[in-house]
C-alpha cells in the first residue's frame, strides 16, 4: 500500500524554507560567484553558458523529471517481464483433468514483493540501492501477473478493463497535475492519511477473518462481498480507494517535482519510479477487484 511514501522522508524531497536555494551542481558556478567586477570576458562567457543547451542528469548528476522517466519505465518492463512469468505459470497446471490455477506465483510475488518494499523504504534515506528497486519490481511482476490470470481465469476479459481503466486514472491525474489544476496539500494529505490507516485497519481484518473460515464459501472477498442497501459494500469502499490511490499519484509527483528542485542527486531518481510503481500496482490490483465484484454479482 502507498502512503505518502516513506521512500521520500529525506531531505532531497523536503520543501526548502525561505531564502535558502538548492544546492549547485558540481562544476556550476554560482550566483554569489557574480560580482561587481566581472570584466567583459567573464561576462561573454556566462552568457554562453546561459545560451547553451540545458544540461541532463548525466552531466549535472542531479535529478530530473526525464531521467526519473526513463527509471520509471525501466522499472514497468521489468514487471511485465515478471508478470508474464506469473500469468504462464498460474495457468501451468490447468488440464482437463486439473482445472484450477495454481495461486503460488500470487503468493510469493505478494511476500517477497512486500519485504523489499519495506526494505528499499527504510535504506533508501541513508543510500539509494537500485538492484533492490529492480528486484522489487520482479516480485510485483509476479504478483500482478499471477492474480491477473487467476481472475482472467474465472472472468474472461477483465484484465483489458482493469488495465485500460488504470491507464485512464493514471494518465488524468498526471494531466491534470501537469496543468496545475491538482496539487497537494497539507489538509488534504492529513484526510488522505487517516483514510488510508483506517482502510488499513479494515484490510487487516478482513484478511483474518477470511483466513479463519468465518465468510461462506461463496463471498471471495469477504467483507467486501457484502451489500449496503443493494449495492456491494466493496463497490462503495474501492470508489474511495481509487480516489486514494490518484491522490497518492499527486504526492508521488509532488516529491518529484520537490526533489528536482532541491537539486537532488540523481540516484533519487529510483526513489521517485518505486513510489509511482508501488501507486500504479495498488491502483490496478483495486480496479481489478471492484470489477470483479461488479461482474460477481451479474
Amino acid at each position: 500500500m502507498a502512503l505518502n511514501n516513506p521512500a521520500f522522508d529525506n531531505p532531497a524531497f523536503k520543501e526548502q524554507r525561505p531564502g535558502l536555494t538548492p544546492p549547485a551542481a558540481p562544476g556550476m558556478q554560482t550566483a554569489s560567484a557574480q560580482h561587481a567586477g566581472v570584466d567583459v570576458a567573464s561576462q561573454a562567457q556566462l552568457e554562453g553558458m546561459y545560451a547553451a543547451p540545458a544540461a541532463g542528469a548525466r552531466e549535472t548528476s542531479r535529478m530530473t523529471v526525464e531521467d526519473t522517466v526513463v527509471k520509471t519505465l525501466g522499472l514497468f518492463a521489468v514487471l511485465l517481464a515478471a508478470a508474464v512469468v506469473g500469468w504462464v505459470w498460474t495457468l501451468s497446471p490447468v488440464t482437463r483433468d486439473n482445472p484450477a490455477p495454481t495461486m503460488m506465483p500470487w503468493i510469493i510475488g505478494a511476500l517477497g514483493g512486500f519485504v523489499l518494499a519495506m526494505v528499499v523504504t527504510f535504506t533508501s534515506r541513508k543510500k539509494v540501492r537500485p538492484g533492490l528497486i529492480f528486484g522489487y519490481a520482479a516480485f510485483e511482476g509476479l504478483f500482478v501477473g499471477g492474480i491477473s490470470a487467476y481472475f482472467e481465469f474465472i472472468w474472461q476479459g477483465i484484465v483489458m478493463q482493469a488495465t485500460l481503466a488504470t491507464l485512464a486514472v493514471v494518465g488524468v491525474t498526471l494531466a491534470l497535475f501537469a496543468s496545475g489544476k491538482v496539487r497537494a496539500s497539507a489538509k488534504a494529505t492529513k484526510i488522505f492519511m487517516i483514510a488510508m490507516l483506517g482502510y488499513l485497519v479494515f484490510s487487516l481484518l478482513n484478511v483474518g477473518l477470511m483466513l479463519f473460515g468465518v465468510f461462506p464459501s461463496g463471498m471471495m472477498f469477504g467483507l467486501h462481498s457484502q451489500t449496503v442497501a443493494g449495492i456491494p459494500l466493496g463497490l462503495i469502499i474501492g470508489v474511495l480507494v481509487v480516489i486514494m490511490a490518484a491522490y497518492s499519484l499527486v504526492l508521488d509527483f509532488d516529491n518529484i517535482q520537490r526533489g528536482v528542485r532541491n537539486g537532488a542527486p540523481r540516484q533519487y531518481g529510483w526513489v521517485g519510479a518505486f513510489g509511482i510503481m508501488v501507486t500504479v500496482v495498488w491502483l490496478y490490483v483495486e480496479i481489478l477487484r471492484i470489477i470483479a465484484i461488479l461482474r460477481g454479482n451479474n
